[in-house]
């Protein structure tokens, strides 16, 4: 009895379709950076009004972007341009919890996620048109640690589970190397910095390094801010080479403005969150020093430093900060600091109804200002204006170079590689002056003025006492003479 064709058909069918299975899935191929001539780019902000936008070299002559590129093409699989499109309006602008419900829901995965973000990373900075020089290094088991994560869901994960985060490049992070942005510390391979490990515990996926301000904008006087040997030229999101990133978070900043991660971190001594927050049109949080750890973080001032979050709106910078809490015991500022706060828990039954803002007076001349006042009264905010006092904060450089002179020396021995060739600041500068064209093209008068500071020992710590006194009482006295919350 002949073999009816419909049965025979379906079984070439399934035969074929088992043939096509078997055949490896087409990854995605990222084309290769070639360096290119930036001579003319260079020579056309040569005459800028803002020394801070007249550069003298915009790629990095130290580090192959393609090393970058193929840590990101290694995790890619297939996922490519078509997947990159059918996600952009799940993940793009989005703010964690939008994207967790996105997860929960299954139209997305915490693996996807990573990819969107990797490629989008890869598909700018690849592109000599528009990149922005802000991502250093790529973490190579990024997209693994979100696999993983898709596994192991559950309902009781803090919101930044499977949620990729960018590190400033001056923040231990094992497996990549925390440079800085300095030549001599491009082999800096570490373990974890406290708060990065407080980010992973809580499921936070390290997606990279941004980059920064070459020593967190304490190398040179008068130079661009984002600019590092490591890195090359941050260049701003919004002006590319036509705005200031502002610093030294300057990676962190351009980088979650073009949306390369859902959340960044950043670091501040003076004005280093703030500052290119302020420029990328970011949320920005300086904590009060203590809150966060600074251990493994390549420091400035012990006495300063803290790192922070920087977001593109209010929730997420809150849920970041409550990732990165808690007591470190390498960090004895952190002692005894708040307890189980959920910060991004309070933000939803707060009221502003009644509640006591100080107004300084001399910033209403700012639009800005004074219509976020506006808001915040038709809140239920009381306003109350106040004039600031004068206040001597002479000596405060003092502190930074007091200060960078005894902590870089401790990070060195107590958090580097032993493959870093410098162990003092005196090192640093030596190591420097041997290629100041690629290490040191804008020069390092901060870093030669550390060395020649006269202020130390008891006389250092009795300056911190008298300007820490100074800034409690400018915060103190209106708070009390207003009755201001």
């Amino acid at each position: 009895m002949q073999t009816p064709k419909p049965i025979v058909l379906s079984i070439f069918t399934i035969l074929f379709l088992l043939i096509q299975s078997c055949t490896p899935e087409e990854k995605t191929v990222i084309p290769e950076w070639v360096p290119y001539d930036e001579s003319a780019e260079i020579a056309a902000n040569a005459d800028n009004e803002s020394v801070r936008l007249r550069y003298k070299l915009i790629q990095s002559q130290v580090t192959d972007k393609n090393i970058m590129l193929k840590a990101i093409e290694s995790q890619l699989g297939s996922f490519g341009e078509k997947e990159y499109r059918d996600l952009h309006g799940i993940i793009y602008e989005k703010d964690i919890l939008s994207l967790q419900e996105s997860v929960a829901t299954g139209h997305l995965t915490y693996e996807n996620l990573a990819k969107w973000y990797l490629y989008r990373i890869a598909r700018f900075e690849g592109n000599r048109d528009t990149y922005l020089n802000g991502i250093i290094s790529i973490n190579p088991n990024a997209v693994e640690t979100a696999r993983q994560h898709d596994l192991n869901r559950s309902e009781t994960d803090h919101p930044i589970f499977g949620i990729p985060v960018l590190l400033k490049d001056n923040i231990n992070f094992e497996g990549i190397p925390t440079t800085a942005g300095a030549h001599a510390l491009r082999d800096n391979i570490t373990d974890n910095a406290f708060i990065a490990e407080r980010i992973a515990a809580k499921g936070g996926v390290i997606l990279g390094k941004t980059n920064l301000s070459e020593w967190a904008n304490y190398l040179c006087i008068g130079c661009p801010n984002g600019y590092s040997a490591v890195g090359g030229q941050t260049l701003h999101p919004y002006g590319r080479k036509k705005m200031d990133t502002g610093g030294s978070s300057s990676g962190t900043g351009v980088s979650i403005a073009a949306n390369y991660a859902t959340v960044g971190v950043g670091t501040e001594t003076s004005g280093s969150i703030l500052s290119p927050s302020s420029s990328n049109s970011l949320v920005g949080l300086k904590p009060t020093v203590g809150l966060l750890s600074r251990s493994g973080i390549v420091p400035i001032s012990s006495t300063l430093d803290t790192p922070g979050p920087m977001t593109r709106n209010v929730m997420d910078n809150a849920i970041l900060l409550d990732a990165m809490t808690g007591e470190d015991p390498e960090d004895s500022y952190t002692r005894d600091n708040p307890k189980d706060k959920k910060y991004y828990q309070q933000l939803d039954d707060q009221s502003l109804a009644g509640i006591r803002f100080g107004v300084n007076a001399i910033f209403l001349t700012d639009s800005v200002f004074s219509a976020t006042i506006d808001q915040l009264t038709e809140m239920g905010a009381e306003t109350v204006e106040f004039e600031p006092m004068e206040v001597d904060f002479s000596g405060f450089g003092s502190i930074l170079r007091g200060d960078m002179l005894i902590d870089l020396a401790n990070y060195l021995e107590n958090y580097a590689s032993d493959q870093v060739p410098v162990a003092s600041v005196q090192d640093v500068v030596n190591y420097n002056l041997e290629d100041s064209t690629v290490r040191i093209p804008y020069g390092q008068g901060r870093f030669a003025g550390i060395l020649t500071e006269k202020i130390k020992g008891e006389a250092l710590d009795s300056l911190k006492r008298q300007l820490n006194e100074a800034a409690v009482a400018f915060f103190e006295k209106p708070m009390q003479e207003n009755e201001l919350d």
